[in-house]
């Protein structure tokens, strides 16, 4: 059910510090001494390298809960895991994944206590993972790496912990389908900017993504900054009793770390990612309690997705987009959303989408996806670079300083490649070697770099004729 769009207005100073209400942040818990595998009825849970498994709980036929310490965090959090009902029996199949992201002072068993998520996924044949999110119900760490790691909450590097260690531990631990086509994500509220922020950094690691009343837009339009920055601010101050700018930095200094964070932002990486949008304007509907604080922040999370699905519909990126009428920040209707996600998820996994060409934004200075690894030099420890249009026969790329490209592997190992490469500096051609795997390292001037002075970006294209990979 579609509603009129809420007018653009900025938002009012109450509104902005409705996110105050939550659960109080509790105390760390202690961390056993980590082994290397923990059994728990049928299966056992073993280490990698950046994860130890502290313990294993067998919930019921289905669920697990395994506790686990990680180099990324250096506290140890939950993960909540549903396996489809015949895992065990059916011994050699391989299930996609859903990440199911609480949300702010949330925990890992939310999903499943308050969400209905295990009625839901009980027909699918598919693995439900639902890590922590935040330090034993804090305000949660808004699924980035923090600026500030010298809080009391330590290193706080969400960001590598659920998509370079988490991921990695779970395709280790349980048959999953180990590929983009197999991985999905979902959350509510804080959990929906998580699994948007993940898929538009990460988006060749996963196929499909989804908010239910989340704020996939924090940093591109002002009525939406400022409530995003109020929010975020207090739940560093008040629910994780730390400094407010811990979690992105100061905006005067810190600014382009928020835009590289934002989905909004980097909206073009999410082309040929399954994409699913639920909001509600915040008015109750009927039989609902009377509820301030729910009315308030749905507004917030309301005018963020309403934003985002706008600037999704400019770009011509599809999306689907459901816009209710009336609904609270409350989980009747998160539970409802996940409901109605599951089925065109799953659908998704049968016909992963993918991009036609590679089109990627980064702030980081050294990135890799979809094959192609690109490292900058440059005098600004973050900047956007953009690659696009990039293919086998070649790239365009955005960026300040030189840039070092390896191609996927996609010529013949051995071959000889004719490389133009277009840019401010002139147009040069030069005849490269293919390595062994199969890639090109190309080398892009972009433009002169000055020390301690952030460079003017530039576009350079380039042009490959190489033997193909057979």
């Amino acid at each position: 059910m579609i509603s009129a769009h809420a007018g653009r207005r900025r938002l009012p100073g109450a509104l902005r510090l409705v996110m105050l209400v939550a659960l109080t942040a509790g105390l760390a818990m202690p961390v056993a001494r980590a082994r290397a595998s923990v059994t728990s009825g049928a299966l056992t849970f073993s280490d990698t390298q950046d994860i130890q498994v502290v313990a294993a709980t067998q919930i019921d036929d289905r669920q697990y809960n395994v506790r686990v310490l990680s180099t990324a965090l250096r506290r140890a959090v939950d993960v909540r895991i549903l396996l489809p009902a015949d895992y065990a029996q059916n011994s050699t199949a391989r299930f996609p994944v859903l990440y199911l992201f609480h949300g702010t002072s949330g925990r890992a068993s939310d999903w499943v206590t308050l969400g209905d998520a295990e009625k839901t996924t009980a027909p699918l044949e598919l693995i439900t993972v639902m890590p922590d999110a935040g330090f034993d119900g804090d305000g949660g760490g808004w699924f980035t790496n923090w600026v500030d790691t010298s809080t009391q909450l330590g290193l706080s590097r969400w960001e590598t912990f659920h998509v370079s260690q988490l991921v990695p531990w779970v395709d280790a631990n349980l048959r999953t389908i180990a590929e983009r086509r197999g991985r999905a994500l979902a959350g509510l509220s804080q959990g929906g900017f998580g699994s948007t922020t993940y898929a538009a950094r990460h988006p060749d690691m996963f196929v499909a993504t989804a908010s239910f009343s989340g704020a996939p837009e924090i940093d591109r339009d002002p009525d939406v900054i400022a409530g995003a920055t109020a929010v975020i601010e207090a739940t560093a101050l008040f629910l994780n009793q730390t400094e407010p700018d811990a979690m992105f930095g100061p905006r005067a200094t810190n600014e382009i770390n928020w835009q590289g964070h934002d989905p909004s932002t980097l909206m073009t990486n999410l082309r040929g990612t399954g994409l699913f949008l639920w909001t509600a304007s915040g008015q109750p509907c009927p039989g609902d309690a009377p509820n301030p604080a729910a009315a308030g922040i749905e507004y917030l999370t309301h005018v963020s997705t309403q934003h985002f699905h706008d600037h999704l519909v400019e770009e011509g990126i599809p999306s689907s987009y459901t816009d209710n009428a009336c609904g609270l920040h409350t989980w009747p209707y998160w539970a409802r959303d996940l409901h109605e996600f599951v089925g065109p998820m799953m659908d998704t996994f049968s016909s992963p989408p993918a991009p036609s060409m590679i089109d990627y934004e980064s702030i980081d200075a050294q990135w890799t996806q979809w094959g192609w690894t690109v490292s900058m030099a440059r005098p600004a420890v973050q900047q956007f670079s953009r690659m696009h249009d990039g293919g086998p026969g070649g790239f365009t790329l955005d960026g300040a300083g030189t840039a070092t490209v390896t191609t996927p592997a996609a010529y013949q190992p051995g071959s000889t490649a004719t490389v133009t490469v277009a840019s401010p500096a002139g147009t040069t051609s030069s005849l490269l070697t293919v390595d062994g795997a199969g890639r090109l390292t190309i080398s892009v001037p972009l433009s002169a770099p000055t020390l301690g002075v952030t460079a003017s970006t530039a576009t350079a294209r380039v042009t490959i004729q190489a033997p193909p990979a057979t």
